[in-house]
């Protein structure tokens, strides 16, 4: 009974209901945490009002997003947007091209089992009818031998064919089976239900309508990611700046066009009222900022997370604790301050350690530095570093031009002497200068003799420019850039990872060794960058391919530097670097009340490279924070000394093979009850 009464409640709304109307997505813009899709439709309106109904859209659209252009002056007296769960399922591509294949495979099948019939048909009839002749009148030998011998053929070629014809149904059903057994997985998984936007419209006079919808849509986003390679020591670096775009919005986005911002418009905008602030006896209120600022984005692909946490002077905070935000799940820092923890539910990490601020940051990276601010009540400094770097920069980018060659601007190039130009791997007969701006293009590289008419042949007898124009171009808005990427992408609404090029740059960039044996004894190679604001970089983890080989992963963080950007390329093991602390030396000793403590370390180094190096090498003496304690006697020798910091830095040329050792000494004193850690 209740099921005809529901039937009796909906029967007249599936009469009476709104024409559904098919719509296209063309173009996507994708935001760190959002995206806004963009549909056209064309179709005919009647004079008076119209309900339409856009079906097939995503269920999960921010409604108040909402924007119609293309009106052309038709009237919108209302918008509605609703989910609908009973038509879920909206046929697609896929679904119709499997059934054609079933439908044409099934066809082929029966025509082939046709041809067996009439085989096996004609199989009867001479059978039946080769005595004939021999029951009706006397044949000769001769006459015997022919019929025998067509009789033969004809069998064995009938058998033949059906025996053929048999293994290609065989191979068909097999076929089938497959295609039937996709078919059916395809239309058994569980279907999301569905988004459906309805409009009244009014219009005067029918008129054809040519609509833009747009609206934004929540679980999609993209991912800053980046390819650090070098071949060797001195040679630019390549930087390729990518995007993993991931949407799992409940529509698939085909062939469409893609923008890649960094805007979030998701933050909350509303301008904030300060007010007059009263203050009276008793305890006082706690004004919480509204809105945090974060310039880290959330990444949804992370699940395992690691890194150091340290104080402000970057020594390690053993027993730091490390929370995922909204559950119970935590851990703690080892000795060297270390901490690994597997992602489960939640978007940020809590760092968190007595005596100093509260830190929290989404995870953005698999790698996560923190470094916390010991009893301040300054806004929480979280600073992500990859390898123990903290200060960095980016070289200056090419910018279209190579010795010799002018892009724009009057020619140096005579036409007896015009190279051959190759545009994104295609020869361009008739280029001439000026035919790309500056701004178009990535990289030229020159070949010249041999090496361009081994590739290209005689044409390449005056040389060839090859030129990388830019898989992109940026939009700078007031509070973000955009990335225009130029060919079209399908993104499927399966959460699954799509890895867009956004542009690839080569830096000049300088290389060092660098050893800070007082935090790792291991010597890592750095190369340093300038100007590395102009590639509108986000913090993002970067795979480094170095000699061919990959060498490991690091996080560029742009807020965290300010006029240079370091990465480390990896590991040197060819290059030692100890740190002892001289034993012999008189180490405690009382003068009165207070207790005097001596320090003298040993540093040594060894090049064991086939080559000459270049090697920072850096400790620190501690920076008293209490007039009781007293840091003297401080002799640092060749070392160049920070005094407000308490750095050392040596700046050491090494040759094949050559050894180096350093010394520095400091005495510390303060009173006797009172404990200190060196």
């Amino acid at each position: 009974m209740k099921q005809v009464l529901l039937f009796l409640i909906l029967f007249p709304i599936l009469l009476l209901g709104a024409d559904k109307t098919p719509s296209k997505i063309k173009a996507v813009t994708v935001f760190l945490n959002s995206a806004e899709v963009s549909r056209t439709a064309s179709f005919q309106l009647k004079e008076g009002t119209t309900e339409l109904i856009f079906n097939g859209l995503s269920p999960k659209i921010d409604e108040s997003s909402i924007q119609i252009s293309g009106l052309q002056g038709v009237s919108i007296l209302s918008i509605a947007y609703d989910i609908n769960y009973l038509d879920s399922k909206v046929s697609d591509e896929e679904s119709e091209a499997l059934t054609t294949a079933i439908k044409t495979t099934e066809l082929e099948i029966s025509l082939l089992k046709n041809l067996i019939i009439g085989l096996e048909e004609e199989e009867k009839v001479i059978n039946g009818n080769r005595l004939l002749n021999s029951e009706h009148q006397a044949i000769d030998l001769e006459k015997v031998k022919q019929i025998s011998t067509y009789y033969r053929e004809r069998i064995t070629a009938i058998k033949n064919e059906i025996y053929t014809t048999t293994i290609k149904i065989n191979v068909l059903s097999e076929g089938l089976q497959r295609i039937n057994k996709q078919y059916l997985e395809l239309n058994s998984t569980p279907t999301e239900p569905k988004g459906e936007i309805s409009i009244l419209f009014e219009t005067p006079i029918s008129m054809q309508l040519n609509l833009e919808l747009k609206y934004n849509v929540s679980d999609a986003g993209w991912i800053p990611n980046y390819d650090l390679k070098s071949n060797k020591i001195n040679d630019p670096i390549g930087l390729t700046y990518k995007a993993h775009v991931y949407q799992h919005t409940g529509a698939d986005w085909k062939n469409v066009a893609v923008t890649l911002s960094t805007g979030n418009p998701n933050n909350y905008a509303i301008k904030p009222e300060l007010v007059t602030d009263y203050l009276n006896f008793g305890m006082r209120k706690n004004y919480n900022t509204a809105s945090k600022k974060h310039k880290y984005s959330y990444n949804p692909t992370v699940r395992t997370v690691t890194g150091i946490v340290t104080d402000a002077s970057g020594q390690a905070l053993p027993g730091c604790t490390v929370l995922i935000k909204g559950t119970s799940i935590s851990t703690q820092t080892d000795f060297d301050g270390r901490y690994k923890l597997k992602i489960s539910g939640g978007q940020e990490l809590v760092f968190s350690y007595i005596g100093f601020q509260q830190d929290e940051v989404p995870f953005y990276s698999s790698i996560i530095n923190a470094r916390l601010q010991e009893d301040s009540s300054a806004l929480d400094e979280v600073i992500v570093v990859g390898y123990g770097t903290q200060n960095s920069d980016m070289s200056r980018v090419l910018k279209g031009r190579v010795a010799g060659v002018s892009v724009r601007g009057a020619s140096s190039v005579t036409e007896a002497s015009q190279p051959l130009y190759i545009i994104d791997g295609v020869p361009m007969e008739g280029f001439e200068e000026g035919d790309l701006d500056a701004n178009e293009i990535q990289n030229i590289e020159i070949l010249k003799d041999a090496s361009a008419t081994s590739i290209y042949g005689s044409r390449a007898a005056n040389g060839v420019v090859v030129i990388t124009t830019n898989k992109s171009f940026s939009e700078d808005d007031v509070t973000s850039t955009k990335f225009v990427i130029k060919s079209p992408y399908t993104i499927v609404s399966d959460g699954d990872i799509t890895a867009i090029e956004i542009n690839t740059f080569k830096l000049d960039a300088v290389y060092e060794f660098f050893a800070a044996p007082i935090i790792n004894e291991n010597v890592f190679l750095t190369a340093r960058f300038k100007d590395w604001e102009k590639l509108n970089l986000l913090p993002g983890e970067a795979n480094i391919y170095f000699n061919g080989g990959y060498a490991g992963k690091t996080t560029i963080d742009p807020y965290a530097v300010n006029k240079e950007m370091t990465v480390s390329l990896g590991i040197d093991a060819s290059i030692a670097v100890t740190r002892k602390q001289d034993k012999n030396f008189k180490s405690k000793s009382f003068t009165g009340s207070n207790r005097i403590v001596d320090r003298t370390y040993n540093l040594e180094v060894k090049n064991n490279k086939a080559e000459a190096v270049k090697l920072i090498l850096m400790d620190r003496i501690p920076v008293s924070a209490n007039k009781e304690i007293k840091i003297e006697d401080i002799i640092v020798n060749d070392a160049t000394y920070d005094k407000e910091k308490g750095l050392l830095t040596w700046e050491l040329n090494l040759a094949s093979k050559q050894e180096s050792k350093h010394q520095f000494s400091f005495q510390v004193k303060h009173p006797k009850g009172r404990s200190i850690s060196l």
